[in-house]
């Protein structure tokens, strides 16, 4: 395909890898698109955890760096904790900053989807506080002594329904470890002051629910930028309970670009 198509890069959610999005990414390469699914460090499983969000932030910050400076402009998707990450990382990569600095390329829009777009110096903890929640964090997360951890019910609270049950079991089987003290760095820098921004509500969310999803959208109007808003009435994981409807609504975002 020709190199003048943004790519798209997702930066994918915590527990997940490359291959939790195998059907999302197909449904949007088979709309000619270019995808790159980077695996976050942070996923690795090495117990005790040995990478956090200052190795995801640097891992995507130098793979949409590469993109950029190759001259490809590049469409960045961030699901759930992929939010914090894409956040951090991309200041200063916009393509409309680039092009002051006389550079060719970078980041045209951020899309997020049932992701974390907190400001400077929150986290995805200090979002669960704001809201009242934090004594529900032990009863969603089960923390082992080294803090890496898993979800106490992946198949309601993280997944939700709309897939069978074999395929939800599969997907749930192949979640790794994380490190849960990601969960409580918080974001040093905010992408989407200078980089235009879509979000993705997930309208039946257990994880990130609705109202914090739309708490980050006000909190991004009310710093001045404008965000174009979808909504897909699904669960946390809207790649994989409603791939082809997400891969729709990415694709018409793309090609007004």
């Amino acid at each position: 395909m020709p190199n003048s198509s943004p790519a798209i890069l997702l930066v994918h959610g915590a527990w997940h890898t490359s291959a939790h999005y195998a059907e999302f990414t197909s449904a949007l390469r088979s709309k000619g698109h270019e995808v790159h699914v980077p695996r976050l460090l942070s996923v690795n499983g090495a117990r005790p955890p040995n990478t956090d969000l200052s190795s995801d932030t640097d891992l995507i910050r130098s793979y949409v760096e590469s993109l950029a400076e190759a001259g490809r402009e590049v469409v960045v998707l961030m699901h759930s904790y992929g939010g914090q990450v894409g956040t951090n990382a991309l200041v200063g990569l916009g393509a409309e900053t680039r092009k002051q600095q006389g550079r060719t390329g970078g980041v045209v829009r951020l899309i997020y989807i049932a992701a974390f777009a907190v400001t400077e110096n929150n986290s995805m903890i200090s979002v669960v506080e704001a809201f009242g929640h934090g004594e529900l964090i032990p009863l969603a997360f089960d923390f082992a002594e080294d803090n890496s951890c898993v979800s106490r019910d992946p198949k309601n609270l993280i997944v939700g329904p709309g897939r069978s049950d074999e395929e939800t079991d599969a997907y749930i089987a192949a979640m790794p470890r994380w490190n849960g003290k990601t969960m409580y760095q918080a974001v040093e820098r905010c992408a989407w002051r200078d980089i235009p921004v879509s979000y993705i509500y997930s309208t039946a969310d257990m994880t990130v629910p609705l109202d914090y999803q739309k708490s980050f959208v006000e909190k991004m109007r009310e710093a001045g930028r404008d965000v174009d808003t979808f909504e897909v009435e699904t669960g946390h994981c809207p790649t994989f309970t409603k791939f082809e409807e997400v891969a729709k609504i990415v694709d018409g975002v793309v090609s007004k670009l």
